[in-house]
């Protein structure tokens, strides 16, 4: 039975191509080519004919074919775990932008942290032919499916510490952790307890190692370590945790010390008065909750934009730069203070 005409799907346009251009402005598809890609040499007038002619044909340049052509996508890839983290969305932003300035495509996919999924992601990533790739993970499931892949191009891993040095970018973990502990030091605490996160973490594993070393070097007696997720829910719940002899909590991030502070309320203690509590990261919330939070800053995005330098420099055969980990920042507000009289010992 015949489709009546009105029940026909209309045949797609052909989109214009680079020949269709060079036939508005007049000139050969060389020309158009050249104008494409920036080349010198191109008088002011035909460059200006070949740009009027591509906006008026609508004309969108394939870069697979252009890839297929020159051997190289320009594009950069960009692995992102799944989740709202603030550490990897800012050092993200920061990444793109970089990618774009330094005159790549980013290519950006976000997957669940299980292999298979990150093994698809990279699948993805390949297919479309990337140059280099930036991964921002700092769980060592989510590395080892990486290794397994054996990618053959320049990988930057952020937030891992300097294990995979020097193609790893990151802040020193044990300068931030130093700087928490002096400070809680410096006001009289000697009974601190860590709120750490999660032993998958390779972030949360340099903080623990870290702590363990300020512990020696201040003389105080290990406090048993707690391991939240990472979560504000996590810090709220570990709180009725604390080692009753605690005057002072260092957590692993920002979030878990909004929720233990929370908790801590909720129990009718009075932070600092009762209890100091520093966190980590300084995530734009840390400074308006109350008490504002004393915590360690990580520059997110001078780690992407390093990345990013280091990734521009191994494409182009160039010497890679120094990717020794940033420093961390101490930022001192309101949540620490000298503890109790009757909490010393």
């Amino acid at each position: 039975m015949a489709v009546p005409r009105s029940a026909r799907v209309p045949k797609a346009e052909r989109a214009p191509s680079m020949h269709d251009v060079a036939t508005r402005a007049g000139v050969s598809h060389q020309t158009v080519s050249r104008v494409l890609n920036g080349f010198a040499g191109v008088r002011p007038g035909t460059k200006a004919d070949v740009l009027a002619a591509i906006g008026e044909l609508g004309y969108r340049r394939n870069n697979a074919a252009r890839s297929l052509v020159l051997g190289r996508s320009h594009a950069i890839g960009v692995l992102v775990p799944n989740g709202p983290n603030f550490g990897p969305t800012s050092s993200l932003y920061a990444v793109e932008r970089a990618i774009r300035e330094a005159g790549f495509q980013p290519l950006v996919t976000v997957t669940p942290e299980d292999t298979q999924s990150v093994l698809g992601a990279l699948d993805f990533l390949f297919d479309h032919a990337v140059e280099a790739l930036v991964v921002m993970a700092s769980v060592r499931n989510f590395l080892a499916a990486i290794d397994a892949y054996d990618a053959g191009v320049p990988v930057a891993y952020l937030l891992t510490g300097d294990e995979r040095a020097p193609w790893s970018v990151s802040v020193n973990q044990g300068e931030g952790v130093a700087l928490a502990i002096a400070h809680l030091v410096s006001h009289g605490h000697e009974r601190i307890q860590h709120l750490a996160g999660p032993l998958t973490s390779t972030e949360a594993l340099l903080r623990v190692e870290a702590i363990g070393v300020e512990y020696e070097r201040h003389g105080l007696a290990p406090l048993p370590t707690l391991y939240g997720d990472w979560t504000p829910l996590s810090g709220y719940e570990l709180a009725d945790q604390l080692d009753p002899s605690t005057t002072a909590v260092f957590c692993g991030n920002d979030q878990m010390a909004m929720g233990l502070i929370h908790a801590l309320v909720d129990a009718g203690l009075r932070i600092p008065a009762d209890m100091s509590v520093v966190g980590f990261d300084d995530i734009p919330e840390s400074a308006f909750i109350l008490p504002p939070l004393t915590t360690i800053k990580q520059d997110f995005p001078a780690v992407g934009e390093l990345a990013v330098e280091l990734l521009v420099a191994a494409i182009s055969g160039h010497e890679l730069p120094d990717t020794t980990p940033l420093s961390a920042e101490l930022i001192v507000r309101a949540s620490v203070a000298a503890p109790r009289a009757s909490a010393r010992r």
